[in-house]
């Protein structure tokens, strides 16, 4: 019996690798499946994904076309990278600050589609359902406050223009040298998109294809992850993250932030917390600076994309990417910082999940109402409006 004992540590080491090593190879294709699915979007969009923006003629306009884009390309840092390069190609920039504010909302996407792998392990996916959620609900909020007041006083546009006119002639810097996911993520993904093609696919089937692949491949990491998780995190390796995520909300919010640069992708930073949270690694308020933090972070794309921008129009397209940063950041500090408005997405979010842990129509209702409905009657109100 004794020699069994001493035998256990040696055992649960060695498992404990093994397992380990089996929830970095499942975080990677969670990283292939996302960029999967942004791929896939965009390959079965075309050319034709730039000219959506082309269609923003008023504040309200500009907000859903920002949201759509992003749901559909699935990659803030793209869809605001493109704004950029429009406002340097001539667009208003009071046209571009509501498509960044709706760049905001259209990411959260991804967390929630992240979550329905959990969908039957009932109250994992009520707190995995109610930590993709709570993005949602506080970038809809900051959109609610902020949008109105922009729209009435041009604080941002005149903050963005202010700093931007500081800061131009600056030396431009490449994105790509920052970015060490995408030489992991690309080559898979690459390898589908060109197998596709040679059997004969058009682009758009290819997309299609590739971004049903990537979702059903979602709910297989996700699956697997949850079930590692919960045997893995204990003592030290809890210990660990909670010193990154679960210390306190400057720490969350750092390391949101910081984790984001890196891999230029809200999406996939958020994407990545909301298992451990269906884990119960993390509680919904650990889980909420984070995604914060994701905000901030996922601004360094179009402001280095911004900086490679020479001309005429250089410094307003500057001015757009240190604008999304400048909301982004003051969204934070607003709502964080006010305690009535920071509870407000905690209770949409719980209330939410409790509901859709009884009954899963409630997930396709609220998809339906964030991503179509609403969206669909904003369009009508701005019809009578402007």
């Amino acid at each position: 019996m004794n020699e069994v004992v001493a035998k256990n540590p040696t055992m649960e080491g060695s498992s404990n690798w093994k397992q380990w090593l089996g929830i970095a190879f499942l975080v990677y294709l969670l990283l292939v499946a996302v960029g999967m699915i942004g791929s896939g979007f965009k390959l079965a969009a075309g050319p034709q994904a730039k000219d959506l923006f082309e269609f923003a003629s008023n504040p309200i306009t500009a907000l859903v076309i920002g949201v759509l884009a992003t749901a559909l390309i699935q990659s803030s840092s793209t869809v605001t990278s493109i704004i950029v390069g429009l406002v340097a190609g001539g667009m208003p920039v009071e046209i571009a600050i509501p498509m960044v504010m709706g760049a905001n909302i259209g990411t959260t996407v991804t967390n929630t589609i992240v979550s329905l792998g959990m969908m039957k392990q009932g109250e994992d996916f009520r707190r995995a359902f109610a930590a993709a959620t709570i993005h949602d609900f506080f970038n809809v909020l900051s959109v609610v406050i902020f949008l109105p007041l922009e729209v009435a006083f041009g604080f941002l546009e005149k903050m963005g223009a202010y700093l931007a006119n500081l800061m131009v002639g600056g030396e431009s810097v490449s994105v790509k040298g920052f970015n060490f996911i995408k030489p992991l993520v690309k080559p898979p993904v690459e390898f589908l998109k060109d197998s596709f093609g040679s059997i004969g696919f058009t682009d758009m089937i290819s997309g299609v294809v590739l971004s049903i692949l990537g979702i059903t491949l979602i709910f297989f990491v996700i699956t697997a992850i949850g079930k590692i998780l919960k045997v893995v995190m204990v003592g030290k390796a809890k210990d660990i993250l909670h010193k990154a995520v679960g210390r306190g909300p400057i720490s969350g919010i750092t390391s949101g932030t910081l984790i984001t640069v890196l891999v230029q992708s809200s999406s996939t930073t958020t994407s990545l917390i909301v298992p451990l949270a269906g884990s119960g690694v993390f509680t919904l308020r650990q889980v909420y600076p984070f995604t914060l933090g994701a905000n901030i972070g996922t601004t360094i794309t179009a402001l280095l994309a911004a900086t490679a921008i020479t001309g005429g129009n250089a410094v307003f397209a500057l001015q757009i990417a240190l604008i999304h940063f400048l909301y982004n950041l003051i969204g934070v500090i607003f709502i964080y910082g006010i305690p009535f408005l920071r509870e407000i997405p905690i209770y949409a979010a719980e209330t939410l999940a409790g509901l859709a842990q009884k009954n899963k129509l409630y997930v396709a209702g609220y998809m339906l109402l964030l991503f179509v409905i609403i969206p669909l009657l904003l369009i009508g109100i701005s019809e009578l409006l402007f």
